[in-house]
C-alpha cells in the first residue's frame, strides 16, 4: 500500500505486547527488537506518543523491561493477569489501547497499531473515518487478513526477521531483554530460544510524551 509519511506528521505508536511478544515466539522462538519496532514506526515523523500495554505476572519480573521501554520513550501501562476461579486466566488490554488510540487521534496525523489483532478492525475503520491515517507492524504470518486490508500501511515484521528479532538464551521473565539479562543476542535466523527484545541505538526523541512511566 502506497501511503503518505512526512517528517511534519504527528505520530502516535500503540504496541500490543501480548500479541507480538506471542507471533515472535510461536512463529521465531525469538525475541521482538522493540527499538526497531518503534524506529519503523516513527519512520522518520515526529512522534508525540508511543505505548506498550503489558500484562504483568505475579513474580513481577518485568520491571527491567518497563525500565528499558521508558528508556526509549515508551510509556508502559499495566494490567495484572486475572486467575478466575477453577485456574482461568484473562489478560488483555483490546478496550484499553483502543480508547488510548482514539483520545489521542485528535493530536495525530498518523496512527500506527504494533498488532495482528483482529479485534482492532473497528478502530482503525473509525480512526481512518476521522482523517487519520491509520498503519499496521505486525508479524504477516499471524496477522489478522482483514486488519491488513483496512490499514492503510502495512509492515510485515517476519520480512525482516534480523531488523525486528534478536534471539537469545531465556531469562526469569519472557520480556525482559536480553542485554539486561546479561546474555549475548544470537542472529534471529537460526532462532533457539528467547521471546523478546530491545535494542535503544537511534530510538526516536518523544515530542511530549510521558517518558518516565508515570
Amino acid at each position: 500500500m502506497a501511503v503518505i509519511k512526512h517528517k511534519a506528521q504527528r505520530v502516535g505508536v500503540f504496541i500490543d505486547t501480548q500479541n507480538l511478544y506471542h507471533s515472535a515466539k510461536n512463529l521465531f522462538r525469538a525475541r521482538v527488537n522493540f527499538g526497531a519496532v518503534l524506529k519503523e514506526a516513527v519512520a522518520g515523523r515526529v512522534l508525540i506518543h508511543a505505548a506498550a500495554y503489558v500484562v504483568t505476572t505475579e513474580s513481577g519480573d518485568e520491571k527491567a523491561f518497563f525500565e528499558a521501554l521508558n528508556k526509549i520513550g515508551i510509556e508502559t501501562k499495566t494490567k495484572d493477569l486475572q486467575v478466575f476461579y477453577g485456574g482461568a486466566k484473562k489478560a488483555d488490554w483490546d478496550v484499553g489501547m483502543a480508547i488510548d488510540a482514539v483520545t489521542f487521534a485528535g493530536k495525530l496525523d498518523a496512527i500506527v497499531l504494533a498488532t495482528g489483532d483482529g479485534d482492532f478492525v473497528p478502530l482503525v475503520e473509525y480512526l481512518k473515518s476521522q482523517g487519520v491515517q491509520v498503519e499496521v507492524i505486525a508479524f504477516g504470518k499471524s496477522a489478522s487478513g482483514r486488519l491488513r486490508e483496512v490499514a492503510d500501511d502495512f509492515v510485515d515484521m517476519g520480512e525482516q526477521p534480523k531488523t525486528y528479532l534478536l534471539a537469545s538464551g531465556r531469562s526469569a521473565s519472557p520480556y525482559l531483554p536480553a542485554f539486561i539479562a546479561g546474555t549475548t543476542p544470537d542472529e534471529p535466523d537460526q532462532p533457539e530460544k528467547g521471546d523478546a527484545d530491545l535494542d535503544d541505538d537511534s530510538t526516536p526523541t518523544v515530542v511530549g510524551a510521558d517518558t518516565d512511566g508515570k
